[in-house]
């Protein structure tokens, strides 16, 4: 019993040890500049990780905060409320886009424009803002375009892309004609380039270089002028928990839609075989985990109706087999997951080599199940009276033209148009109200044999 219990203080300390590491954390009173890491797309995740860091640095009262950057870009949405928050912050933000290699594409461009510094590693780029194509089906040819060729919902987005980074490098005092070049010509700049160009403060190859440059600035934090005391910080660096990475996960469209198929499948399945409890529990989980990172995506609900809908036709295909329920839930499915997002970005797009063979695996299974039950539908039936007809039994006592016989391990009234005596072989022929109709077994082979003979007769 002891040593149960000490395995049990182990393994709590053990667990312990893993969701709260020690922490880096300075001593009580001295100043610190946090760090944190965004490396990946910008989406729900990267704006709940910036939000908390900037929650946590307010209530330290951090010197700065340190907003690595290495991102190929992502959501618009996401990358405003990271903007918004950045520009809302008490706590100065640096951007900083590193490691040498990494880069700051697209929206991480437009989130380097608003920290209050910005800088990069040797070997670091940033640019191509030009904003992706607005997502669902894909245009036909011949589709509305203006005088010169262009797409007008196209150009409205560009044009707003191209207001945003102004107003952002006329508040940060940075080089906006270049950011407009970015968005309209998916231009790209080095580090050394940019430098010149006067798109970021300085170059510099680590965080304490960095803090070091940073030191005796001023900027404009939240429209109040602050001199930045950087020189000889102490870094601490804020990891993101467990509900930043799971959230980073599901809100992968790709994963979302696995999620929700897994959800209904799970649903499907407790239903059909109440008690196993296990398809239920993980078919409801995986169904609300998916709903929650929908949520928090751009999606078109008319995509999300019809996906939707298409699974809602394959499990009907599966209980009543037509095969153009199932056609026509795989094409919805299709049409459906084309149409879900509304604006895609990079690490935020529908990837049909994973949605395609989720919806024929689907399809497959309702097919193979529809099958089944289709053939299960033209056997005899096994159960009720209709199960009891050509059943052998034996006559036990009999009186007239009724009496009992033992069939299927069971003692009957049974009924006859004939003439029979106990100890006789019978066979059921019908069932009413638990009297059962029965006839000597061989009697319609006797009766066909006499029909002949006397037809044989009368023609000699």
């Amino acid at each position: 019993m002891r040593l149960a219990r000490a395995a049990l203080l182990a393994a709590a300390f053990v667990a312990a040890a893993a969701f709260f590491p020690a922490s880096s954390a300075a001593p009580a009173g001295e100043k610190v500049a946090l760090n944190i890491a965004i490396d990946g797309a910008i989406g729900p995740a990267s704006a709940r990780q910036l939000k908390e860091a900037l929650k946590a640095a307010t209530e330290r009262k951090a010197a700065v905060l340190v907003l690595q950057l290495d991102t190929p870009g992502g959501l618009v949405t996401s990358m405003r409320e990271m903007i918004a928050d950045i520009l809302a912050s008490p706590v100065p933000v640096i951007g900083y886009v590193a490691p040498a290699g990494g880069h700051a594409a697209s929206a991480g461009t437009y989130i380097l424009y608003a920290t209050h510094v910005a800088a990069m590693a040797p070997g670091t780029n940033l640019g191509a803002a030009t904003p992706v194509e607005i997502g669902g089906l894909p245009s036909f040819p011949g589709g509305e375009k203006d005088e010169k060729g262009t797409d007008p919902m196209m150009a409205k987005v560009t044009n707003d892309a191209v207001a945003l980074i102004r107003s952002l490098a006329e508040l940060r005092g940075r080089n906006g004609d270049w950011g407009e070049k970015a968005v309209r010509q998916a231009a790209s700049l080095s580090a050394s380039a940019a430098l010149q160009e006067h798109v970021i403060d300085f170059v510099a190859r680590d965080t304490a270089e960095l803090l070091q440059l940073a030191d005796g600035r001023t900027v404009d934090v939240a429209g109040k002028k602050q001199v930045l005391a950087t020189k000889s910080l102490a870094v601490e660096t804020l990891d993101p928990d467990w509900f930043i990475r799971l959230l980073a996960v599901i809100t992968d469209p790709n994963v979302a839609v696995i999620l929700m198929l897994l959800g209904f499948y799970g649903l499907v399945f407790e239903v059909t075989s109440p008690g196993a409890v296990a398809p239920g529990v993980i078919g409801a989980t995986c169904l609300v985990l998916a709903l929650y990172a929908l949520d928090l995506l751009p999606i078109n609900y008319t995509g999300l109706v019809l996906m939707l809908l298409g699974v809602a036709f394959l499990i009907v295909e599966a209980f009543n087999p037509t095969v153009v329920l199932g056609l026509g839930g795989a094409i919805a499915f299709l049409l459906g997951a084309a149409m879900l997002l509304k604006v895609e970005g990079p690490g935020f797009a529908i990837s049909w080599a994973i949605i395609g063979p989720a919806a024929a695996l689907t399809l497959g299974l309702a097919l193979f199940a529809g099958s089944y039950l289709w053939a299960a539908r033209r056997n005899p039936p096994r159960t009720g009276g209709d199960a009891m007809r050509g059943q052998p039994a034996e006559v036990l006592d009999w009186e007239g033209r009724e009496g009992h016989v033992l069939a299927l391990g069971e003692r009957w009234r049974a009924k006859a148009d004939e003439p029979v005596a106990p100890g006789d072989s019978v066979e059921v022929t019908a069932v009413s109200d638990l009297v059962l109709t029965v006839r000597r077994r061989g009697a319609a082979k006797d009766g066909a044999g006499t029909r002949r003979a006397a037809k044989d007769g009368a023609k000699q």
